[in-house]
């Protein structure tokens, strides 16, 4: 037999976007076309009479999972995840489908908002929630008795990960893992122990192993991962604070107090890459050099804010589209936003914010200075997109749509239209090899900057370096450089 998308639900719908360009909404309503789709995977139950297939549109704002009947040769679409914005979130893929008996399969959706764990009997044609609640269900693993689940979850608080044992009959949940941070698992074959990475704020991973029984305890196995030196260190432990955004959504952050305040009262705002990304958290940060290099901040003085901005990860579905079709939008009026908190809370003077990050987060420090350059007086831009049109498809087309259908979208979130903007200081790094954000995005903004007559910036170009930078000497030149500018900028007397 064969399968067609055409009885999809909603699979001829329109786009949201195309309100904002009236000729072509004119022309897909009279001429209404059905929307491309791929068949994803097939996950079949143990004796064969069923399958459940997941289908993704190619515009990736919907997500299908039908029930195929193997006797008839016809499907049923037992879950549609729609979202105008774009189709994403932990656990919806192919690796988080299967099957608990023949008659009852399991999945995991964002339909509430948050990404949870669901299972279909297709016998009662009842969909049950397996678990509820503002927080995500990160990882699911059905048990080899296909009793219960093993899950990582946020719920005991946004910045930590923690391993529970769900019993699928009564819901109930256990949780085996205890001390605040993150744990990685993964279970032996006959699921007796589990093998276990944890780390927490200021302890970067190291293994341990537990029983899966009731009430045991992590035993630690390796003592590795921190040098003598590193450990001889008073690292400060991040405060992760929640701050409200003018709109009154929660903004989480890691801050760094100083022991002692610099005269200027100047503050420093990291900017983690990626977009979705989690790094207000309480576990080991991959952005180590920075931790080290906003305790250094923090050490002379500064006041260190790193911002889970709206289109970061761990926060559920509303919070990773609050960027669509706006990047430099509410992800750069997140940072703004606990600029003031932090004016208000601890007298941070706001003439001298800085700002800092690398990829995303370079792009963000260019929207920050050169769309509210009252507010930002330095920053440092590294590997920085310049001009989303050049980044690639699969990125962009999700948050943007796609240059040719949404202009709009992708002019109003490249920081090469607002260059005009730039009155503080700007450094800008980048490697000269960067197969990720091509070098080209730099030098089109220098180019443009030069055009402008600007004066208050420079470019430093790394020739041997990618996307993440490989030679210390280039790190150490690197923050060398961010350092001098804002001891310049921030905490000296250059205006």
């Amino acid at each position: 037999f064969v399968l067609t998308a055409d009885s999809l639900p909603g699979i001829n719908d329109i786009p949201t976007y195309l309100q904002d360009y009236p000729k072509q909404l004119a022309e897909r309503k009279s001429k209404p076309q059905q929307r491309a789709v791929t068949w994803q995977s097939i996950h079949w139950n143990n004796d064969g009479s069923a399958a459940v297939i997941q289908v993704r549109a190619q515009d990736n704002k919907d997500r299908w999972l039908l029930l195929l009947n193997t006797l008839t040769g016809k499907y049923e679409c037992i879950n549609r995840q729609h979202d105008d914005a774009w189709i994403a979130g932990p656990g919806i893929n192919s690796a988080s489908i299967g099957w608990v008996n023949d008659a009852e399969c399991w999945f995991q959706s964002e339909t509430t908002g948050y990404s949870h764990l669901y299972t279909y009997n297709r016998l009662t044609k009842q969909t049950k929630a397996l678990t509820s609640g503002q927080y995500e269900v990160q990882k699911a693993l059905l048990s080899i008795t296909k009793k219960h689940f093993y899950i990582t979850t946020n719920e005991a608080h946004p910045g930590e990960q923690h391993l529970y044992k769900l019993d699928i009959a009564s819901g109930q949940k256990e949780r085996l893992t205890q001390a605040e941070g993150a744990w990685q698992w993964q279970l032996s074959p006959d699921e007796k122990q589990v093998a276990l990475l944890y780390s927490n704020r200021t302890q970067p991973w190291e293994l341990y192993v537990q029983p899966t029984n009731n009430n045991s305890k992590a035993k630690q196995l390796t003592f590795k991962a921190a040098s003598d030196s590193f450990l001889q260190y008073r690292w400060q432990q991040p405060e992760v604070v929640a701050i409200k955004a003018a709109d009154g959504a929660t903004i989480y952050a890691r801050l760094y107090k100083p022991e002692k305040p610099h005269p200027n009262k100047p503050a420093v705002l990291f900017v983690h890459g990626a977009g979705y990304l989690q790094n207000a958290h309480k576990w080991w940060s991959s952005y180590f050099r920075e931790f080290m290099f906003n305790n250094l901040l923090a050490n002379e003085g500064y006041y260190v804010l790193d911002v889970d901005y709206r289109g970061s990860a761990g926060y559920g579905r509303d919070w990773r589209t609050g960027i669509y079709r706006h990047m430099g939008g509410k992800d750069l009026s997140d940072h703004t936003d606990a600029i003031q908190w932090l004016v208000q809370q601890y007298g941070v003077n706001p003439k001298k914010v800085g700002i800092y990050g690398g990829s995303y987060g370079g792009f963000i420090t260019l929207m920050a200075l050169f769309t509210q350059p009252d507010i930002y007086a330095a920053g440092a831009s590294l590997r920085p997109v310049t001009d989303w049109a050049q980044y690639n498809h699969g990125y962009t087309s999700n948050i943007l749509n796609e240059p040719f259908t949404d202009s709009i979208a992708y002019r109003r979130s490249s920081p090469l239209y607002f260059a005009e903007g730039l009155r503080g200081h700007l450094l800008i790094c980048h490697g000269m090899v960067d197969v990720n954000v091509h070098f080209q995005d730099a030098v089109k903004l220098s180019q443009r900057l030069i055009e402008l007559g600007k004066d208050n910036w420079e470019l430093a170009a790394y020739p041997m370096e990618d996307h993440g930078f490989v030679e210390p000497s280039s790190w150490t030149d690197e923050y060398k450089r961010i350092h001098k500018l804002f001891k310049q900028v921030l905490s000296g007397q250059l205006h």
